[in-house]
């Protein structure tokens, strides 16, 4: 079993830990750290999972380790895990800039890493069900319906949402970018 801990425990990161909670016989959710004391303590009490002190603490109990921070700190903490040997399950946006992605990338094959960014609508069951599906779309054309939430704010939308649909159009086209 993979011994992993969950770094930012926020809206998502309490989805995360929940998922990674029912993965049962696959993984040993180790425990979690958070900056914020307050609502660390509440997902201590709520999840009854270890509190660590400190990133560094974490990643000296684990052999894998959940990034769900805001995407500014994202590649400081990706890098310290990779340096240390842990492999990621990392949200998206990956990193703020691109060339902190291709450091990350340098890093993971140098330290021959398991790197997973956090496409989640890659999971999205209306996804799902066109595996086996033969397309050659011709056009394609996307709408995103959905009420303003200021949770995601600290990077652009392109960044926060359009990421997702930009994923879903590669899936679909079964092709890389060309331009």
């Amino acid at each position: 079993m993979i011994k992993i801990g969950v770094l930012g425990v926020g809206h998502l990161g309490k989805i995360h830990l929940q998922c990674l909670g029912q993965l049962h016989g696959r993984f040993l959710l180790t425990g979690f750290y958070d900056p914020d004391a307050g609502r660390a303590g509440e997902v201590e009490r709520e999840f009854g999972l270890r509190r660590f002190g400190s990133v560094e603490e974490l990643l000296a109990a684990v052999e894998a380790v959940d990034i769900v921070t805001p995407t500014v700190t994202h590649y400081e903490l990706a890098r310290t895990a990779l340096e240390q040997g842990k492999h990621l399950f990392i949200e998206k946006p990956v990193t703020h800039t691109l060339e902190e992605a291709r450091a990350l990338i340098r890093l993971r094959d140098e330290r021959k890493a398991i790197v997973q960014v956090g496409h989640v609508e890659r999971f999205n069951p209306a996804l799902l069900s066109l595996e086996g599906v033969s397309l050659e779309p011709m056009f394609i054309e996307g709408h995103r319906l959905a009420m303003f939430n200021p949770r995601g704010t600290d990077v652009s939308v392109v960044h926060d949402l359009m990421i997702h649909d930009l994923d879903i159009l590669l899936k679909i086209v079964s092709s890389e970018v060309a331009q």
